[in-house]
């Protein structure tokens, strides 16, 4: 009775509740030399107890008439998963490497390359995947600045604009104070300490064209 499949990375075994069938290696040494070629197992012989489940052939290959499912005459494996074989090689290779590297003495010499090796991955970090995706980052950035720099432009002219108007109700102010229409100490009490403390001559030496340079009074 056959318990698994010779096939590499197949896991099925026999069992009487699944409809798996096992099939033996033909005994025509063509057709069993053909299906060890496709087997591609590496100094692979088959013996009286190999067997291939049925997984492994495709549904032309088997011959219904009867009660039991045969293989026909001239039927071959074609169906492998060799990806999962290779797969679990690989895995098997990478455990051995491990098991090496843990044995491997840490003198300065690895420690040395670990570092470097280390520091490269650090400051190559933020490199791109390719020069297209580079250059789409940079185009982004670029909109970006230009986006802030108008920004920054609008607020600086709102800015001075808030400037000349304090400037202007500041003279206003203290002008009324001075001729006596309004009483002492308005000044003070309406407007921000910054100006309030400045005396009139200040803001009278002011000229249109210097205006732009009294952002540093607020």
């Amino acid at each position: 009775m056959p318990t698994n499949c010779a096939a590499a990375g197949c896991a099925t075994t026999y069992n009487k509740h699944i409809n798996i069938s096992f099939h033996r290696f033909p005994l025509d040494p063509k057709r069993r030399k053909e299906w060890v070629r496709l087997l591609r197992r590496k100094n692979f012989v088959p013996g009286k107890h190999t067997f291939l489940c049925s997984k492994h052939f495709e549904a032309s290959c088997f011959d219904l008439t009867g009660q039991t499912r045969r293989l026909k005459m001239d039927a071959v494996p074609t169906i492998f998963d060799f990806c999962t074989h290779l797969k679990s090689m690989k895995l098997k290779s990478r455990n051995l490497l491990k098991k090496n590297n843990n044995c491997t003495p840490t003198g300065p010499s690895n420690l040395k390359s670990n570092i470097s090796s280390q520091q490269v991955l650090l400051e190559h970090s933020y490199a791109f995947r390719n020069p297209m995706e580079a250059k789409k980052r940079i185009i982004k950035l670029e909109k970006e600045i230009a986006s802030l720099r108008k920004k920054m432009k609008s607020c600086l002219q709102k800015e001075r604009r808030a400037t000349r108007r304090w400037i202007k109700a500041t003279c206003l102010v203290k002008n009324l104070e001075a001729n006596n229409i309004l009483p002492k100490g308005t000044s003070e009490d309406i407007l921000p300490t910054a100006l309030s403390s400045l005396p009139l001559e200040d803001f009278k030496i002011l000229e249109p064209d210097q205006q732009d340079k009294t952002l540093p009074i607020l």
